[in-house]
């Protein structure tokens, strides 16, 4: 299988998936001619056209409403949002129309539409360009909530969410864009939405993650292998629904959980895991269930030093793990 990065895994996705339907258009702020700002859509511009690569005015309500419309009847839109952190114009949009328009209308209408959008820190980015914003989408019901963290999955799953009768939310870990590789198939293939997927087998300890965090998490296990702690590293993959099954297989396995995510800590996605695995595997439990995660403080630094010390890396998830499996 030839190897790619992520970001070409999700523009071969997107062009299959134009091609396939012709219900399926793309538009965001500079997706056509220019091809998006990480080129997750270089090159379909002349491949599909203006009518199928709609460059949209820098007003994020409007390309979420704009895809909701087109939803509504019968088109399959890929909104990108530049940046995550651009997101909250559009939140009435996104949470009291698209999440809500299949219960309200008692299952008559869905609204089929992706959000695209790359989150999350690392680049240098400062605090308008590195924001985490999982947690908000993963507590509406309505929405799915998928952050793939190897090409393979981003592939699999944004063709899986293009076809899926729902709104979904689909965030890419914007630092693993081009440092993430992996190989992925040259044929057609989907990967569901929902199932987490064990990544590494391990007895002593689960370690639960995604995005880039997960990308961190194997290289984290890997280092303690050879300090003989072994490591099974969970790639939730799919927020909301969340799989609960397999967070809790792992944990009645291991006996101790350590859940990692680059948001600020308090209130943050790992709130939830910890408290499925407290409420349901209690009793399996040797230690108490551990978060790491970005600090409480209103943003990433745009200081390289002081963006080091809020991003979660494998040295800190390692260090983490450790204290953990002594307990």
């Amino acid at each position: 299988m030839p190897e790619m990065t992520l970001i070409e895994a999700i523009r071969q996705a997107q062009d299959e998936e134009l091609a396939r339907d012709p219900n399926v258009f793309i538009t965001g702020e500079d997706v056509g001619v220019r091809g998006g700002v990480f080129r997750a859509t270089m090159g379909l511009y002349d491949k599909y056209g203006p009518n199928r690569l709609i460059d949209s005015p820098l007003a994020e309500d409007s390309i979420v409403g704009v895809g909701i419309g087109a939803a509504l009847y019968g088109m399959r839109p890929i909104l990108e949002i530049q940046f995550a952190d651009f997101i909250h114009p559009a939140l009435n949009q996104i949470i009291s129309e698209a999440a809500k328009m299949c219960y309200r209308s008692n299952g008559e209408w869905t609204v089929p539409l992706v959000i695209r959008a790359p989150y999350g820190g690392g680049i240098g980015g400062g605090l308008y360009h590195s924001q985490s914003v999982e947690a908000l989408f993963a507590h509406v019901p309505g929405l799915k909530v998928v952050i793939p963290s190897t090409p393979y999955d981003a592939k699999g799953l944004l063709k899986a969410a293009v076809r899926d009768p729902n709104p979904i939310i689909f965030l890419e870990p914007k630092k693993g864009y081009r440092l993430i590789k992996g190989e992925v198939p040259e044929g057609e293939y989907v990967v569901p939405i929902g199932p987490a997927r064990i990544s590494r087998p391990g007895r002593d300890l689960s370690l639960f993650a995604y995005g880039m965090m997960h990308h961190y998490a194997l290289q984290a296990a890997q280092k303690l292998e050879s300090e003989g702690i072994d490591v099974e590293v969970v790639d939730l993959r799919t927020l909301y629904p969340v799989d609960k099954e397999t967070i809790l297989n792992s944990v009645r396995k291991t006996s101790r959980a350590l859940i990692v995510h680059e948001d600020n800590l308090t209130g943050g996605y790992g709130a939830e895991i910890a408290a499925i695995i407290a409420d349901e595997a209690f009793t399996d439990l040797d230690a108490p269930v551990r978060r790491l995660a970005g600090p409480d403080v209103p943003a990433v630094p745009f200081s390289h030093p002081m963006q080091d010390w809020f991003m979660v890396n494998p040295e800190k998830i390692a260090a983490a793990a450790r204290k953990l499996a002594q307990w």
